[in-house]
């Protein structure tokens, strides 16, 4: 079993930036994907980024050249970078990993871009 704590985010003014980290515990195989998702209020959960365990990582449009997520897989740590942030970028933001068919969610952690 896979246990993810994240930590991180709150709040900042639109063009500031913040970073989320989230860090797995648990029986962790290899290769597996980790990666952050958003839910804005009113709106479906939305992939953000992921990572692989080696190093290849993919972003949505939307946060393509403001976002870098990163990984240490000695530490079980995926980061977020988010700079460049908008309003529209306020959502709880939830770190996943995932195993094959095997899929774990954080608990969330709350963005608030203030315009």
């Amino acid at each position: 079993q896979v246990q993810l704590v994240e930590s991180g985010g709150g709040l900042v003014q639109a063009g500031g930036s913040l970073r989320l980290s989230c860090v797995a515990s648990g029986s962790i195989f290899s290769p597996n994907v980790m990666g952050w998702y958003r839910q804005a209020p009113g709106k479906q959960r939305e992939f953000v980024a992921d990572i692989i365990s080696n190093g290849r990582s993919n972003y949505a449009d939307s946060v393509k050249g403001r976002f870098t997520i990163s990984r240490d897989n000695g530490q079980n740590t995926v980061n977020l970078e988010m700079n460049s942030l908008k309003p529209e970028d306020t959502a709880v933001y939830y770190c996943q990993f995932a195993y094959f068919s095997n899929y774990v969610w954080g608990r969330g952690a709350q963005v608030t871009v203030s315009s």
